[in-house]
């Protein structure tokens, strides 16, 4: 089974390659930029701002960023801490995405800001990188108690600061570091001492409901014990890179091509017919 799940979700992969898929993808905004470091800035606000409907959604993050120009990390290093916060607040004006306030935005630009100083401008990579004694959640759960401390506790806030040994499935953490450690296909691929190995799965709607017609769990919770699940079962098909089919698997929800309905037509036309509990499967050879 474990051979032709993977079989199809290659098929499905190849599908889903190509930048058209990401047209509906916060990750498309990060990507516009060519240093490594406005980039993981860029998708550092991007992935915490990544909930909502997809089009206002987009809007938001782009004007979010509008503010650092062109060279977002470089301008902000630039600032000095109360210029930061003062030229950040004058020029985002009446902003809001949701749950998150212009406060919220500026507060969250500033984390940033600050945890790079801290590791001689190498980002965040030094904050969350596992270790001997310290795995990749242990290193996640740190540096978010640690912003629970030092960022005012308003519900945007709180709402970018789930804890995964709480429970939490950590969707957008989960995001951004895939964005940061992968080197395949779309990933970034930035950060080189946190190994793909150790990534979680972004756990959403549509990579649960796919997941489990896939058998690779039966959970119907979004949350941290589920995406552990997936990720091992995805795991046991790419140890090293547990992630690659990820984004192929979370596209076929995203863009509607599976609704879950088993509707024939449509699941037809699937890469996943043959392996999927729920949907429609073609008669096999003689």
């Amino acid at each position: 089974m474990d051979r032709e799940l993977k079989i199809a979700l290659n098929e499905l992969k190849i599908k889903y390659d190509n930048p058209q898929a990401l047209d509906q993808d916060p990750l498309v905004l990060a990507m516009v930029y060519r240093d490594a470091w406005d980039r993981e800035l860029a998708a550092f606000v991007a992935a915490h701002l990544a909930y909502g409907r997809v089009a206002p959604m987009l809007r938001a993050i782009a004007k979010a960023l509008a503010p650092l120009g062109a060279r977002p990390a470089e301008q902000l290093r630039a600032w000095g801490d109360l210029e930061a916060g003062q030229n950040l607040e004058a020029a985002l004006g009446d902003w809001k995405w949701r749950f998150h306030t212009r406060g919220d935005l500026v507060a969250w630009i500033l984390a940033w800001k600050r945890l790079d100083q801290e590791s001689g401008f190498h980002g965040l990579e030094p904050h969350l990188v596992p270790g001997p004694g310290l795995s990749a959640d242990q290193a996640l759960s740190r540096l978010v108690q640690r912003l629970r401390r030092e960022l005012p506790p308003t519900h945007g806030l709180r709402f970018c600061l789930p804890d995964p040994l709480e429970g939490s499935a950590c969707k957008r953490w989960r995001l951004f570091l895939r964005w940061m450690v992968r080197r395949g296909w779309p990933d970034l691929g930035l950060w080189e001492h946190y190994p793909p190995s150790a990534l979680v799965i972004p756990l959403d709607t549509h990579v649960g409901r796919i997941s489990r017609l896939l058998g690779l769990t039966v959970r119907t919770e979004s949350d941290g014990r589920t995406a552990q699940e997936i990720t091992s079962a995805l795991r046991a098909l790419d140890p090293e890179d547990p992630l690659a089919y990820d984004f192929a698997i979370s596209h076929l929800g995203i863009l509607g091509d599976c609704t879950g309905t088993g509707d024939a037509a449509r699941c037809k036309a699937c890469a996943l017919a043959q392996v999927c509990l729920g949907g429609y499967r073609s008669p096999l050879p003689e």
